[in-house]
């Protein structure tokens, strides 16, 4: 098989936010060292002023022992010790810290009404917004709750499994919009059947919820509603409709280029956008369930009000503190300087009153001095020492190692602790991509694609091509053609953007290809060295099939051209869904 041209390759290193309890004691961080360091020099400038009373230069220096060096290297030791003392005081926090806890939740599905009316500014900063902080919020109060996403316009898409990982949660909340969803238009029956074989397919002795959020603008008929919301109830699952908008009601704004502007329906006229709340209590009493109108404040707390009285079951669920103590990271130092000071301090003394034939007077009273000063400093500051000190590992230099699962975990880490940033996501999906997870990967980078821009934009879009072209190339594949498709469209929009990529256009040759080549096979002329053909072909794509400057410039345009005639046609299939409405 030709090799597969590869940028699996993570965008730069994830540092852990580093903090402090008490900054304001980092002052003692700059203060302790001046104030050691000029007590220092003090004590060094009286010695001087006492010797010199008893003879000059010339006699001090055959007389006395010189300490100038000691004295110096003790200075050092004793300012860096109180560096870190200061340090240790300001309390530094850096990294993750899990814990197992034991606690009861219930199985419970989330469907988000994802259609274009969404975006209506009314319940500000829009009604979509409204319902992720509302997601939130109840995710919060409800740690030992699973929980799944499912997306719905004018069909209904599940974005997760139940699920207790907040990381995965949020990553699909984050990126959900009304592009995430193919058809438009509103379809609240196909959410509440989609949600229902969701949670009774689920394993667990726990009850079940079905959270229905939307502007309850749904085209279905409402006699649909009603029965899918019968069914439901009568299968055991408790049904709760939500509603977001206001009766008022709000245009729709829609970008066309760089330009914003108002949606206007199929004979051209202003779309407005209303809440609709009587579909919502319909469903909900036809379901024996709850309705909490838009109007309520505190929505999430309603919701839980209202499944309170579910049968939950015992979980372990993982309690997480974003920043770790690393007291003991500059403490422990600071007693080592210390202690190896006191007992140089002891034995220089000794030496010197040996020599004097004072051993026992002066080394008694050079002992309790110093091992004083160290037990106070033991008894005061050792307690805090005693805190985690295990550092959190760096996914890039872990995936560069070819620790590529011990790189995912630590992503997983930095998301579920709130980084959901476009990198970390990119370099996630990157780390999955290297493990052959495929689709995830696929999924992942695709993700990161629509909302980012940039360089980031550009690598995930590659890899996310990269992760189709290697779906469509493995045999008996049973989504080969549709993944070589996704493939070709990833690479026909990156070399549009990027022409001159040699990377790109191998893979792109490749995915034009019905069927992977096949290994081995007989002669022709191609000659010299397996690894420098390869090497030269991902550099330079001449085998059999390649292209040169002309005739990739002519695969461009003519990408370019196909690339418009399928958006066109994808939107004139999709503008009038069941129903009529495309919002």
């Amino acid at each position: 098989m030709n090799p597969l041209a590869s940028l699996t390759i993570p965008l730069g290193d994830n540092v852990p936010p580093f903090v402090f309890d008490t900054p304001v004691y980092l002052v003692l961080a700059v203060a302790l060292p001046l104030v050691v360091w000029w007590l220092r020099r003090q004590r060094a400038a009286q010695r001087e002023s006492r010797l010199a009373r008893y003879a000059d230069a010339a006699a001090l220096a055959r007389l006395v022992r010189g300490t100038d060096t000691g004295d110096g290297r003790r200075t050092v030791r004793l300012v860096a010790a109180a560096l870190l003392i200061g340090l240790a005081l300001a309390g530094p926090r850096w990294g993750l810290s899990r814990g197992p806890m034991s606690s009861r939740g219930i199985d419970m599905a989330i469907a988000i009404d994802a259609s274009l009316s969404m975006m209506a500014p009314d319940d500000k900063p829009n009604r979509l917004e409204r319902v992720k902080q509302e997601v939130r919020r109840l995710r919060a109060m409800s740690q030992a709750d699973r929980v799944a996403l499912i997306a719905f316009a004018g069909r209904s898409y599940i974005l997760t499994p139940l699920t207790a990982d907040d990381g995965a949660l949020e990553l699909f909340l984050e990126n959900l919009d009304p592009s995430v969803v193919g058809q438009a238009g509103s379809s609240i029956a196909k959410a509440i059947r989609q949600g229902t074989e969701l949670l009774l397919a689920s394993d667990g002795s726990a009850d079940r919820a079905l959270v229905i959020m939307t502007d309850g603008e749904s085209f279905d008929a409402a006699e649909d509603v009603e029965v899918a919301a019968r069914e439901a109830g009568g299968k055991g699952v408790s049904l709760v409709t939500v509603g977001f908008g206001t009766t008022k009601g709000s245009t729709i704004p829609v970008r066309d280029g760089s330009v914003v502007k108002p949606k206007v329906d199929d004979d051209g006229n202003v779309v407005v956008t209303r809440y609709a709340p009587a579909l919502l209590e319909k469903a909900a009493t036809a379901a024996g369930g709850t309705f909490i109108p838009a109007e309520s404040s505190d929505k999430a707390t309603r919701i839980r009000g209202a499944l309170r009285s579910l049968r939950t079951a015992r979980r372990q669920v993982d309690t997480r503190e974003d920043h770790v103590p690393r007291v003991a990271w500059f403490l422990l130092p600071a007693l080592l300087l210390l202690g190896y000071d006191t007992w140089r301090l002891v034995r220089r003394s000794r030496a010197e009153a040996a020599d004097t034939g004072h051993a026992s007077r002066l080394g008694a009273a050079t002992v309790p001095r110093a091992a004083s000063s160290l037990a106070l400093l033991v008894l005061v500051l050792v307690p805090s020492s005693f805190v985690a000190c295990a550092g959190e590992p760096d996914p890039a230099a872990l995936f560069k190692e070819g620790r590529v699962a011990e790189a995912i975990a630590a992503y997983r880490s930095l998301i579920a602790k709130g980084d959901t940033t476009s990198r970390t996501v990119y370099n996630l999906g990157t780390a999955v991509l290297g493990a052959d997870s495929l689709k995830e990967a696929a999924g992942l980078l695709e993700a990161v694609r629509r909302n980012s821009d940039g360089d980031v934009r550009a690598r995930a879009r590659f890899n996310a091509g990269l992760a189709a072209l290697k779906m469509g190339r493995t045999p008996d594949f049973p989504e080969a053609d549709q993944q070589l498709a996704a493939a070709r469209a990833a690479y026909r929009a990156y070399l549009i953007e990027r022409p001159d990529y040699a990377d790109a256009k191998w893979n792109y040759e490749l995915a034009l290809q019905k069927q992977p080549p096949q290994r081995g096979g007989g002669g022709g002329g191609g000659g010299g060295g397996g690894n420098k053909q390869n090497n030269d072909q991902k550099e330079q794509p001449q085998s059999e099939g390649g292209l040169d400057q002309r005739q990739a410039d002519a695969l461009l345009n003519s990408a370019a051209r196909e690339e418009k005639d399928v958006q066109g046609r994808k939107q004139r299939q999709g503008r009038v869904p069941p129903g009529g409405k495309d919002w």
